[in-house]
C-alpha cells in the first residue's frame, strides 16, 4: 500500500481567472467593521487569546459555529461535528450538507457582516484560491502549524491542506456483473446508464478531479485536460454516463451503480451500504491516478471568530486527524503521526492500495484546466 503523502507541492486548483475578483474594501460596502476587528477575529494563533484555554473560553462564550456543505458521510464529518459539539458545548450549524465548494464560497462572500455568515471554510483548492483572491481569509496558525509541510500551507496562515484522497471507481457488485477498475473499461457497452460523478466539474472539486484523472488516462497531461472532456463526451454518446449527482442515497436506490469519486467517499459508502445488502467495491484506477487535498481556513468575516479558530485547532489535533483517517481519507499530518505513534494504525491499514506516484498540477496548470472545463463541460455532456 502506498498512501498519499503530504510532502507534495501544494495543489491550488484555481478557479477561472475571471472569477478571481478581489472583494471591495469593508468601508463603504456595508460590511460590519466589528466582524473583523474584535480580539478573536484578529487572533493569528491561540497565544493571542491567552493560549488554548483562553481560546476555548472565548469560543464557548460565542456558543455557535457556522459551517457549510459538510456532508456527514464526507470523510467522517458527521463524527467530527458530533465530537466537537460534545467536547466544547458549541452548537455547529451545518447549512446545506449536500452543497458544493462553490456554494460554500458564495455564502461566505455574500454574507459578510451577517450573523449567518460562514465561520470556517472547507473548500477544494480552486475555490480556496478564489476565496483568497476575494480577501475572505483570516490568517491563523494552529498549534500544529509547524508540522504541516511548507508546501501544503500558505506562509501567511490564510489556509492549509486538510485531508486528501485519490480519484476512484466505486461499483455495486450485485448490480454490475463485472466491476470496472480502469477508465478504459468504463467505455464498455455493458455499463450503459450506469456511470455517474459526484457533482458538476464546474462547481465541485470531486467531479473536476475525475475529469483530470480521465484526461491522464486518455493521453492527456497536466497541461491538457481536454482528453478528459473528450472521454466523458464518449461516455455520454455511448449512453454510459448518467447525469445524476452520485451520493449514498442514489447508490442505495440503484440510480448510480458506478460512481467516479474520491476513494474515501467510496470506501465510506461501502461501509455504510453493507448493512443494506449493497456490495460496493472500490478501485483506484491505474490508468488515471490523480490525488488532491481539500483546504481549511477561517473566514475573515466570521460572526463567531473564536469558535472558527477552535474548530481548526480541533481538526488538526491528533483526535481530529484520526477522525479523518477513520473516514478513509489521508490527513495532512499522517506522516508525523505515524512517526510519533499517534496515528490510528487500524484505520491507516484500511486505506486502499495504490501503486505508482500520483501526478499533481501546478497552480498555472490548474488555472488552464479549470477554464477549459468551465468552457467545455456543457458541450461535452449537455
Amino acid at each position: 500500500m502506498k498512501p498519499l503523502r503530504p510532502a507534495r507541492r501544494r495543489r491550488a486548483l484555481a478557479a477561472c481567472a475571471a472569477a478571481l475578483v478581489a472583494a471591495p474594501a469593508a468601508a463603504g460596502c456595508g460590511y460590519a467593521p466589528a466582524a473583523v476587528t474584535s480580539k478573536a477575529a484578529t487572533a493569528r494563533s491561540a497565544a493571542d487569546l491567552g493560549g488554548m484555554a483562553g481560546l476555548v473560553r472565548a469560543a464557548k462564550k460565542e456558543g455557535r459555529l457556522n459551517v457549510y456543505a459538510l456532508a456527514p458521510d464526507w470523510a467522517n464529518y458527521g463524527e467530527m461535528i458530533r465530537t466537537f459539539e460534545r467536547r466544547y458545548g458549541i452548537q455547529v450549524h451545518n447549512e446545506n450538507p449536500g452543497g458544493t465548494s462553490q456554494l460554500a464560497l458564495g455564502a461566505a462572500d455574500k454574507r459578510r457582516g451577517q450573523d449567518r455568515a460562514v465561520d470556517a471554510l472547507d473548500l477544494g483548492t480552486s475555490f480556496m484560491r478564489n476565496a483568497r483572491g476575494k480577501r475572505l481569509l483570516a490568517p491563523y496558525k494552529v498549534a500544529e502549524w509547524q508540522h504541516v509541510p511548507g508546501a501544503q500551507k500558505q506562509a501567511d496562515g490564510t489556509s492549509l491542506d486538510n485531508y486528501g484522497g485519490y480519484v476512484s471507481i466505486g461499483c455495486d457488485a450485485k448490480a454490475v456483473k463485472r466491476c470496472p477498475t480502469t477508465f478504459a473499461e468504463l467505455l464498455d457497452p455493458r455499463y450503459k446508464d450506469k456511470i455517474a460523478l459526484n457533482g458538476n466539474p464546474t462547481e465541485a472539486s470531486a467531479a473536476f478531479s475525475a475529469v483530470f484523472a480521465a484526461a491522464l488516462a486518455n493521453g492527456g497531461s497536466l497541461d491538457d485536460i481536454r482528453p478528459g472532456l473528450d472521454f466523458f463526451r464518449k461516455l455520454k454518446q455511448r449512453g454510459n454516463f448518467v447525469p445524476v449527482q452520485s451520493s449514498l442515497a442514489t447508490i442505495r436506490k440503484g440510480e448510480t451503480p458506478i460512481s467516479v469519486d474520491w476513494d474515501y467517499l467510496n470506501l465510506g459508502y461501502a461501509r455504510d451500504l453493507k448493512s443494506k445488502g449493497v456490495d460496493w467495491r472500490v478501485a483506484v484506477p491505474s490508468d488515471g491516478q490523480y490525488a488532491q487535498y481539500y483546504n481549511q481556513a477561517v473566514n475573515a468575516y466570521a460572526p463567531h471568530p473564536a469558535a472558527a479558530r477552535l474548530w481548526l485547532e480541533f481538526l488538526y489535533s491528533p483526535e481530529g486527524q484520526n477522525t479523518w483517517l477513520r473516514g478513509y481519507s489521508r490527513p495532512v499530518l499522517l506522516d508525523r503521526m505515524e512517526r510519533d505513534g499517534t496515528a490510528d494504525k487500524q484505520a491507516a491499514a484500511r486505506l486502499p492500495a495504490v501503486h505508482g506516484t500520483p501526478k499533481f498540477p501546478t497552480p498555472e496548470q490548474e488555472d488552464a484546466a479549470k477554464v477549459a472545463v468551465t468552457e467545455g463541460w456543457g458541450k461535452a455532456v449537455g
